[in-house]
């Protein structure tokens, strides 16, 4: 095994996950194409520098652009969270955070429908993307939506939280989150119309550490760290595999 290739571990794992051909001329092996999908993404090079061991790097392209839009990745996730699930290998402390990602000016051309990407923003440090994603408690995606860099972590809350809602539900697992001072006051003067307090344990908080821990880890695929796809679904499913790989 090379460096930045799959482990043979990791391979057994995702091995049963990935889809079947069948049909058409017989494909170059799964196992070749992921560990140059994989060198990519963990190495952050261009797909024309892909070294030639994994095959010619645009079928490389193809495979992930192929699998990125049929949703092989996003499946392959959901597949090995409900096998951890199952295996009760899932430690239900969510912690729920976003980071940005700055994009490189490769990733900075796509337009859709004459407007730019919409999980492109500009901010201060210039064109970025925002991942909002909720973990569990032993830092392993469980969601995540990835934004322009300019959102707002409030407006995406909820569509993070759709991808394990019914999840948390069946466990009665209830929330945690601090809340401003200005809130406070802001709740505290509008009387009976200001709704209850946040529900806040500050025990329970100190553990949201655990987020930031995810986000380190995957951004130690530079292809993750920083954003030199073109299209949020590329973007998306590189985060979606390395997400993938935590769980093996």
């Amino acid at each position: 095994m090379r460096r930045h290739e799959l482990s043979d571990a990791e391979w057994e794992f995702v091995r049963p996950l990935l889809p079947v051909s069948l049909r058409g001329r017989k494909r170059l092996d799964d196992r070749r194409v992921l560990n140059g999908i994989v060198w990519k993404f963990r190495t952050g090079t261009a797909w024309r520098d892909v070294p030639e061991r994994y095959g010619p790097w645009a079928t490389l392209h193809t495979r992930f652009r192929r699998w990125a839009a049929d949703g092989t990745f996003d499946r392959m996730l959901r597949a090995a969270q409900a096998k951890a699930d199952a295996a009760g290998d899932i430690e239900w402390l969510v912690s729920v955070d976003s980071t940005i990602v700055r994009a490189h000016q490769h990733g900075a051309g796509a337009r859709k429908g004459g407007l730019r990407d919409p999980a492109l923003g500009r901010s201060r440090g210039g064109l970025t993307s925002k991942i909002h994603l909720a973990c569990d408690g032993r830092g392993r995606p469980l969601g995540f939506v990835v934004t322009g860099g300019n959102t707002n972590d409030c407006t995406r809350f909820t569509a993070v939280m759709e991808a394990i809602r019914a999840w948390l539900r069946r466990r009665g697992i209830p929330h945690t989150i601090p809340e401003r001072a200005d809130q406070v006051g802001n709740r505290a003067r509008r009387g009976s119309r200001g709704g209850r307090p946040l529900a806040f344990d500050r025990e329970a908080y100190k553990h949201r550490n655990v987020v930031e821990r995810c986000f380190n880890r995957l951004k130690q695929w530079r292809g993750v760290a920083t954003r030199y796809d073109k299209t949020a679904q590329s973007y998306e499913a590189a985060v979606t595999l390395a997400s993938l790989l935590m769980w093996a």
